[in-house]
């Protein structure tokens, strides 16, 4: 992890305001590797996610996923499997020893699946929040000569990237990075899962079919948070169809790229039976050698631009589940005031003695006769508790979903701030790739016409 001053921030003004979390923020930033993007430095811009270094946690802490490591060991059901761990390293902010250099650093190690604890964790104990997505687990929108293996070395230094800026995430966030579950992740190798088990945050999480069940029978949706359903419907679909066609263009660009080699091979044989022209040739042979080259340090450079499309893919589902969240929540409190609205107009009845809707009440009081005056007194006696409970609990409900919508809509503009930030510069640093290959391309065919000059 890179750490940008103010100072150096002042030579480069786009970038210095693209910060992830609370753009009001003027601090330093935590910058993971390079985002100086120049048309001569693209190739080491693997990742140009910024995040603020405002927040309370990543102004006392630095935090990095410095390696992963293959181990081999047994599962839950006693069976021998082979998996990735991921090494966290974190030190004081700022922090230098007594020999003037960095202290060394706390480090402690974990696995992909206790990330996914630790991101389940929070979408249930911050509903209103979109919390950042993990990066893939397995492969997806691959070509063909890239590997789906989830242990394929590549890969899994791209997932280390990609938890490193799931944690800076999590850290530059104004209200996940005070989360203290969160901050035993980083800290405590050991007992960090029970002690998220012992939140009872399981019993908290909402089930699938219940969430299914609010989206179909709530009547009053919130028209805000509808279109951002469909929105993130959109936009995940935009971004699959964008790294399809990304996957297909890597396809065929390996194949023109690899096959400039065979230029490489007929100047080189061509030059064995030339004198004059041999030298000139078999120079220019080379260059179609290192030409058909560099396609592969290429495309795994494209891959990380492809991640970071990815990461926003992912963004949507969480984008929806706030959404979800709300729906479920509206109807609760849809229930809770037709069940109070029922309760009143049983109180009427029963005050009146009139049945304004048919019931098997009314029926049963057609054939046995009505209720003394002492059995309706009683009743309208613990009607009247039950509309007080209804009462409280709709305006319980009210207030919790007018909170709700409150801290979610900041997340949310928040987020979208972020989002169109995020996916400029991707874009921005991606088209720079693309015409710093380009010209590499020019480069080389340059470099062929003054051997043939040469000639």
């Amino acid at each position: 992890m890179r750490i940008a001053s103010s100072a150096d921030s002042s030579s480069n003004n786009s970038r210095s305001q693209m910060i992830m979390a609370d753009s009001g923020s003027s601090d330093e930033v935590a910058v993971i590797c390079n985002t100086d993007i120049t048309s001569t430095e693209s190739e080491n811009n693997l990742i140009n996610t910024m995040v603020e270094r405002g927040t309370a946690l990543l102004k006392k802490m630095e935090i990095s996923v410095a390696e992963a490591d293959k181990r081999t060991g047994k599962n839950t059901v006693n069976m021998q499997e082979t998996y990735t761990v991921y090494l966290i390293e974190t030190r004081p902010a700022e922090s230098v020893s007594e020999e003037g250099t960095p202290a060394a650093p706390d480090t402690l190690w974990r696995r992909y699946s206790e990330f996914e604890l630790l991101r389940t964790y929070l979408l249930v104990t911050y509903p209103y929040i979109i919390v950042p997505p993990l990066p893939e687990k397995r492969a997806e929108f691959v070509w063909h000569k890239l590997s789906a293996d989830n242990l394929d070395p590549d890969f899994v230094e791209r997932r280390r990237v990609g938890l490193e800026n799931f944690l800076l995430r999590l850290a530059s966030h104004p209200v996940l990075s005070n989360d203290n579950i969160f901050f035993l992740f980083l800290t405590e190798e050991k007992g960090w899962r029970e002690a998220v088990l012992e939140t009872g945050f399981q019993d908290k999480a909402d089930s699938r079919l219940k969430s299914l069940s609010a989206m179909f029978r709530v009547k009053n949706p919130d028209k805000r948070f509808t279109a951002l359903k469909h929105y993130s419907e959109d936009l995940s679909t935009v971004i699959s169809q964008l790294l399809r066609i990304r996957a297909r263009v890597a396809d065929r660009l390996y194949g023109v790229y690899k096959v400039h080699a065979n230029y490489g091979r007929v100047f080189s044989e061509w030059s064995a039976i030339e004198k004059e022209m041999g030298d000139g040739l078999q120079s220019a042979g080379h260059h179609m050698d290192t030409y058909a080259a560099s396609i592969d340090d290429i495309l795994e450079e494209e891959e990380h631009y492809a991640d970071q499309l990815k990461e926003y893919l992912f963004y949507t589902e969480a984008v929806r589940s706030v959404c979800r969240k709300h729906e479920l929540i509206q109807y609760e409190l849809e229930m809770a005031a037709q069940d109070l609205s029922y309760k009143k107009q049983q109180k009427e009845e029963l005050e009146t003695g009139t049945v304004r809707i048919f019931s098997l009440k009314g029926m049963t009081s057609k054939l046995f006769g009505q209720e003394t005056q002492e059995q309706r007194e009683s009743k309208v006696a613990a009607l009247e508790q039950s509309i007080q409970e209804g009462e409280d609990a709709l305006k319980e409900k009210n207030a919790e979903s007018q909170e709700f919508v409150e801290k979610a809509w900041n997340d949310i503009e928040r987020f979208n701030e972020q989002k169109e930030k995020d996916l400029r510069e991707a874009l921005i640093s991606y088209a720079i790739m693309q015409i710093s290959m380009c010209k590499k391309g020019i480069q080389v065919w340059s470099n062929a016409k003054e051997c043939f000059n040469k000639m």
